[in-house]
């Protein structure tokens, strides 16, 4: 029983345990006991499958027991909790707290056994006869699922890591602070010494990682539906019979999990400060090879439903899919890529149980298909060359083939850890896979093109190459023409690239054409081709041109160090207030704002033309923080047009000092150039560096928070007004006559890096006198920015929308067949 210390809150850990305990024996029920359903033969006695369905319902009420306990404390900042008190902090707004939630290891995994369960309870609704096989593979792979979230030893093997271990238990506290902690009392209150948690990872605090990770835990949960119809089918001999049922939820777990893909490269291009939105990183490689193989196995899928051929091809791509979303998992949180991927997990003591998870799913589908075998429905006889299903067949095999060379690359940390071999990943990760993919990328996008031409079974060779021509020659055309626009001639791969991917936009647009014309089913593989095509050409033609607009002629910055990790001929260096010309732009570094821990900058950008009338004014905000772990962290801001994106980020900074008030005695006059001391009054104006400073009414009851005054004190204001580049800035500093001494409140401008000091009242003169501090060249903010045009940009998220919507017009469909077999 736990010894409950001051100020700790046990009670909602215990529940938030006890609710563990319930969904991982649930499920293990729910399993029993569908897989004893799937074995009786008598079909009148259900008392084994209700069974299956009550526990597998207590499993989902457990699972949402485990999020609302764990939501409520993290929300709560409990920091006597290990996890709350590792990714939770109370600076973090609320929709952040919700990425924290699933920021690590357990919150991850309740997600994705959140959405296994809901889809599980799902498939107790609609699987009808196929639900007692189906349900015994989900309910199983549930079981895994909740294990992880154990954490519990048994035989002194560590099972699962859970979420509500106490801070206490899973750190020494006498050995993180030994002094402090090495007094019992202090021990025993020791919540007292923790005042926050260690918060967000600086990286993740975007909004789409609050829709991000949960659309791409859910394609991973959808991943088992299919690999479970296709175990099922094998179990009960009903060879032919899964592939209706099954071909919806192969569309949904494509669609949600590229879906979930492309959100992490809006991510990775709206957070990250690498210039892109996608990097090859080993994490993304591991999410991206089961969507891909999911794809072939839909296009095998789909000719075997119409042909009979190509049986072994599509459950073997649908189980090596679901295997390799278990495969992704050990990569990514056994802590095997520590050293090659920024976004892994650690190693939390569950390298065993994750390869016990892949072992055991990976087992079950050979052995199944190993005592199968003879009884497989799979044709001997070849398919015609001139058939759709036979190009549909050589492109699932391309994929297979594309998918093996980036799996085989990311899993060199395996290799070296299983065989003690020392190769090491590629230096220029994108650039490796790029030349690598591209040849593989031709040919998929030309097979979903002229595929669209071929009929099932067998074509005429003459109508197809008739068909054909005109695609060809506008794609030439076409092609050609944006060959020229973006300048990307000189790369024979970027050429073919462009010429394959307006081909099969062509292609699929004239089969668009017919489904208009009443072959509606044609709709939804037609738009989702022309989705994927636009995605590719958008990618290639922003990542082929894209270039930076901060050109440094000197090739020099300034800073300590900078050419070790920027490319000083690519990053332009502002002074405040200060604008410099950049191409076409004129950019000033107007201001900056610090939201603890970040420090958000507002840069202007102006075009001016000829006559000097602005065309174009905008203000981009990038932003920064000075993590201690990890150095500046930036994120970018971007101004979009239609056809192209001007990305900025900050890549250095002037250390940002906290502004406070001062009066004399506590001065920072040090950081100031020798004041310019003139005689003021009502009406005048002084020139400044920063602005033109206007000279206001005395005001002769100031307030201010550091001002107190008592019986006979006298206080007046000096409101000046500053207008810089047009925008007005409005200070007052204060005179002070307390009994026989004098004092003066300075007011500071930041943004302008001016001070102000009413030093003296002259009445003989009738005028004050106003102390007018600035800031040396080298003393002033400044900033260090990147700009990158990414040309055409839009053509990858458009894509991204276009495909989505194929996909969903397409499970309509497949769902209504299901329905009406």
């Amino acid at each position: 029983m736990d010894i409950q210390f001051v100020g700790e809150h046990l009670l909602p850990g215990k529940i938030g345990q006890f609710f563990i305990v319930l969904a991982f024996s649930a499920s293990l029920l729910s399993t029993i006991s569908y897989f004893f359903a799937s074995r009786d033969k008598n079909l009148e006695d259900k008392s084994w499958r209700n069974l299956g369905r009550i526990g597998y319902l207590v499993n989902f009420a457990g699972i949402i027991g485990i999020g609302a306990i764990l939501f409520y404390l993290v929300l709560g900042h409990y920091f006597e909790y290990y996890y709350v008190q590792s990714h939770s902090s109370k600076q973090l707004p609320v929709y952040y707290i919700i990425s924290a939630f699933w920021e690590g290891q357990e919150g991850s995994f309740w997600l994705w056994a959140f959405w296994q369960s809901f889809l599980g309870t799902l498939l107790i609704w609609k699987a009808k006869s196929w639900e007692s096989p189906v349900m015994t593979v989900v309910a199983f792979s549930q079981v895994f699922l909740t294990s992880m979230l154990l954490g519990v030893e048994i035989f002194g093997e560590r099972i699962g890591s859970s979420p509500f271990i106490l801070l206490r238990d899973a750190l020494d506290l006498k050995a993180q602070a030994p002094v402090v902690f090495a007094n019992p009392e202090n021990y025993k209150n020791y919540l007292k010494f923790i005042t926050d948690g260690k918060g967000l990872n600086p990286l993740l605090q975007n909004y789409w990682m609050v829709i991000h990770p949960p659309t791409l835990f859910l394609g991973f949960a959808s991943m088992v539906v299919p690999f479970a119809y296709g175990i099922a089918a094998l179990w009960q001999k009903r060879y032919k019979e899964w592939i209706k049922p099954a071909m919806p939820w192969t569309l949904f777990a494509v669609m949600v999990l590229g879906t979930g893909i492309i959100m992490g490269s809006f991510w990775a291009y709206e957070a990250l400060n690498f210039g892109g939105f996608w990097a090859w990183d080993p994490v993304e490689n591991a999410s991206l090879i089961p969507w891909l193989t999911l794809i072939g196995a839909l296009h095998v899928m789909i000719a075997y439903k119409n042909t009979g051929h190509a049986y072994f091809t599509a459950i073997a791509l649908v189980f090596l899919s679901f295997l390799l979303v278990l495969y992704a998992s050990f990569l990514t949180r056994s802590g095997i890529l520590g050293d090659t991927s920024v976004h892994s997990f650690t190693d939390m003591g569950m390298f065993g149980h994750l390869i016990l998870y892949n072992v055991v799913f990976a087992v079950l589908a050979i052995v199944l298909i190993v005592v199968r075998w003879k009884e497989l429905p799979i044709t001997t006889k070849d398919e015609e060359t001139y058939s759709r299903e036979f190009w549909m067949f050589v492109g699932a095999l391309i994929v297979t083939m594309a998918c093996i060379q980036v799996i085989f690359s990311t899993s060199v940390p395996v290799f070296n850890k299983a065989f003690g071999t020392s190769f090491a990943p590629p230096p220029d990760a994108i650039k490796y896979y790029n030349q690598w993919q591209a040849p593989f990328v031709i040919i998929i996008i030309l097979i979903s093109g002229f595929s669209q031409y071929l009929k099932y079974k067998r074509t005429d060779p003459r109508k197809f190459y008739s068909s054909l021509v005109s695609a060809i020659l506008f794609a030439v055309v076409l092609s050609g023409g944006l060959v020229y626009i973006t300048n990307i001639y000189t790369n024979t791969m970027y050429i073919l690239i462009t010429f394959s991917c307006m081909f099969a936009i062509l292609s699929n647009a004239s089969i668009l054409y017919q489904a208009f014309g009443g072959k509606a089913k044609l709709a939804g593989a037609a738009v989702a081709h022309i989705g994927f095509a636009l995605l590719i050409l958008g990618a290639l033609i922003s990542a082929a041109t894209n270039k930076p607009l901060s050109i440094n002629a000197n090739n020099f910055i300034p800073v300590k160090d900078f050419e070790k990790t920027e490319k000083p001929g690519e990053n332009i260096m502002l002074y405040k207030n200060e604008p410099k010309q950049m191409g076409k732009y004129t950019v000033t570094y107007v201001s900056d704002t610090t939201q603890a821990p970040n420090t958000f900058y507002t840069l202007n950008f102006k075009i001016v033309d000829k006559d000097g009338k602005v065309k174009e004014d905008f203000d981009l905000h990038p932003h920064t923080q000075d993590n201690e772990k990890m150095g500046l962290i930036a994120s970018p801001d971007t101004k979009h047009y239609l056809t192209y994106d001007v990305y900025t980020h900050i890549t250095s900074a002037a250390v940002k000092q906290t502004a406070h008030d001062d009066h004399e005695g506590h001065s920072d006059d040090e950081n100031y150039k020798a004041p310019r001391i003139v005689k003021v009054s009502a009406g005048d104006t002084i020139h400044t560096s920063s602005g033109v400073v206007t000279v206001k009414d005395l005001d002769r009851k100031p307030t201010a928070k550091d001002l107190a005054l008592a019986q006979g004190d006298y206080a007046v204001g000096l409101p000046l007004e500053v207008n810089a580049a047009g925008k007005i800035y409005n200070t007052e500093p204060i005179f002070l006559i307390k009994g026989n001494n004098t004092f003066d409140f300075a007011r500071k401008i930041d943004e302008l890096d001016l001070k102000f000091r009413f030093s003296r009242v002259l009445p003989d003169e009738k005028k004050v006198e106003l102390q007018i501090f600035e800031k040396p060249q080298q003393a002033k903010d400044w900033v260090v920015f990147k700009a990158i045009e990414f040309p055409f940009i839009n053509l990858y998220w458009a894509g991204t929308i276009v495909m989505v919507v194929g996909f969903l017009l397409s499970i309509f469909r497949r769902r209504k067949e299901a329905k009406t077999a």
